[in-house]
């Protein structure tokens, strides 16, 4: 709650460096923090409980898409500073391509072993191209939203590893419950938060981020995400 509290008082404590109104600044970072509260709470309602996945993403995709507009027409530096940007783009992707790598490595092996599942399958296609969108909202709130504020506090005086750490842990509790989840999410946002403090690319790391979780839910976990998507339309089948 500390945290939280002092978050609220980020813009606050370093208004000084910018020239975006106190009062406009302050109204962001509550706005903020009530979009990343709903993200989550939504996950689990729609999600978890209701399997609306399609209704879900759609509309925090549409959510969040909306107030980056907003923002960029309010300030035009932003979208660099958020990580929407060619630079460090390919020190990013350089630097995960070894972690990809042995991802689908081993999602292949293991789905090989899993004679459940088939590891030619047209459904992944969809999902390869769709997931890097939906990994770049939840990159962007993790790193811009959540880490890159931490570090800024002056309150608690956090550095980066300690944000590391407290990130990583938060991306791991949303992933509840599955527990091969949660401690596959834990050391991959810390690997991605390694590079997100070094390049401040967010779009390879939402790259990174859907073409890993395609191959490891759909070949470790047994998870087709393009069924899961359509799932809440089936009772109304004809």
């Amino acid at each position: 709650m500390k945290i939280l509290c002092s978050i609220s008082d980020y813009y606050s404590d370093v208004i000084g460096a910018h020239a975006i109104p106190e009062s406009r600044q302050s109204r962001y970072t509550s706005f903020e923090l009530a979009g990343i509260l709903a993200t989550a709470a939504l996950k689990f309602i729609m999600m978890e409980w209701l399997n609306m996945v399609a209704f879900y993403v759609t509309g925090i995709s549409f959510f969040w898409i909306a107030y980056i507009i907003y923002r960029y027409v309010h300030d035009r530096t932003i979208i660099s500073k958020w990580g929407f940007r060619k630079e460090g783009f390919g020190q990013t992707l350089i630097f995960l391509i070894p972690f990809i790598i042995i991802c689908i490595v081993a999602s292949f092996i293991l789905g090989d072993v899993n004679t459940s599942v088939k590891i030619l399958n047209w459904r992944l296609i969809p999902v390869l191209f769709l997931y890097p969108l939906w990994g770049l909202f939840q990159q962007y709130i993790m790193l811009v939203l959540i880490a890159d504020n931490l570090v800024e506090l002056e309150r608690i005086e956090l550095n980066k590893y300690q944000a590391i750490l407290i990130t990583s842990l938060l991306f791991s509790l949303i992933h509840y419950p599955s527990f091969f989840l949660m401690i596959f999410t834990f050391f991959m946002e810390v690997i991605f938060l390694l590079a997100w403090f070094r390049w401040k690319n967010l779009l390879a790391l939402g790259l990174t981020h859907g073409i890993v979780a395609t191959f490891l839910l759909f070949y470790i976990l047994e998870r087709d995400l393009w069924l899961e998507l359509f799932e809440w339309f089936k009772p109304l089948s004809f």
